[in-house]
Order: structure tokens, then sequence, then C-alpha cells
């Protein structure tokens, strides 16, 4: 089980993420702590990341890992260019797993956002920008009060093109931050879907859907 790791707080340098970073990591631990979540168990499905041709078509995917997804989905999806957005689970070593089981074993599975884009109205680097300001890219293991791996920050590309952008993007914005961008940048293994309920959860909850 992930338990809260000890902080001081004298030992953390102050990053210079935005406010709204700091509200969407809140965000998360806020929904928790109001009972928010549900036990729900049971087959997802998983969904292997695509292989995608160097060259770039209308719609492209990415997966994304910024802490919690309820709020990393909410910020993504608003995108002008964002045609789809899934939340799930990536980069562990158990088979179709559970949220309960990503929250409370070692599954090492990262929670995450699989974004589908129109490279004609967006780009992979336009989306990059604001996945570094949606959360602090320095902490390891961790989002604001959300604490363990499954925090995780994390690129998950599709094809070398992606890899290129995301080590430049990742690159660009350390320039922003006084400490050490932790985010890792890898190829993208299978993608789990979460279960439904996860899926855009600040839609459904403050009924925009």
């Amino acid at each position: 089980m992930f338990g809260k790791k000890s902080l001081n707080i004298q030992n953390i340098q102050k990053s210079n993420y935005s406010s709204e970073a700091q509200g969407l990591a809140s965000s998360g631990s806020q929904g928790r702590a109001m009972g928010f979540e549900q036990d729900f168990e049971g087959d997802q499905g998983g969904v292997k990341a695509p292989e995608q041709p160097s060259h770039q078509g209308l719609q492209e995917k990415v997966i994304l890992a910024a802490g919690c997804f309820w709020g990393v989905e909410a910020r993504l999806r608003r995108i002008e260019g964002v045609l789809d957005t899934k939340v799930g689970y990536i980069g562990g070593e158990v088979k179709n797993p559970t949220y309960k089981q990503v929250c409370y074993e070692n599954t090492e599975h990262a929670e995450a956002c699989q974004v589908s884009f129109n490279t004609k109205k967006t780009s992979l680097d336009e989306i990059l920008k604001v996945f570094w300001q949606i959360h602090n890219p320095t902490e390891v293991d961790r989002q604001g009060a959300d604490v363990g791996s499954q925090y995780r920050s994390a690129i998950f590309f599709c094809n070398d093109a992606q890899r290129e952008v995301a080590e430049r993007s990742r690159e660009q914005a350390q320039k922003q931050f006084a400490r050490k961008i932790a985010t890792e940048i890898i190829k993208a293994p299978q993608f789990w879907l979460a279960e439904e309920y996860h899926q855009r959860y600040f839609d459904k909850k403050t009924g925009v859907i």
C-alpha cells in the first residue's frame, strides 16, 4: 500500500508552475476526500498504444501522466483541436488493472490521459505547453497531497517524431523551473482504460455532460 512520504517543507524549492496547476493538483485530493470515489472493480479491457507512422496525419494520439487524471483530463479537453480524451492506467506490470489496485497495490501503473487531437488545429508542442502548466513536473511520485508512483509525471510517446518533440519541449520547460524536471519520456506500452465513472469525471460532477 502506498503511504504518505515524510515531507520537509524547508527543503522544497518553490517552482513557478501556474496557480491553475496548484488548483488541479489539489482538486483530485479534495474530490477523493468528499467521497466521490467508488469501489468499482471489473474488466476495463486493454487498449494497445497505437503505433503511428512518423508523418502526422489529421489525427494523432499521445498519453500524458501528470497526477490525478480527473483534473488532467478536464484541462486537456479544453484545448482547441483536442478531439477526445480517455483516462486510464499505463506503465505497470499488471494486466487490466483496477483503480483500487493502482492506488493501493504496487502495480507500477501511472494514472494517465490519452489525448486524441487534430494536427491541423493544434500540435503536440502546444498540448505539451499546457501539460507543463497544469502540474509540477519537478515532483517525484506525487502531485500536491496525492502521493505514490501512480501520480508520477510522464509523457508516453507513440512514435519517434513525438519523442523528439517531447524531449525538445522538456528542455524548453526546464528553463522555467529551479529544480530539475522529473518527467519521464517513454515509448507508450499498453494503455488500460479506467473504469467508466472516471471518464470525464469532473464534467459528470458539474453536469456538463
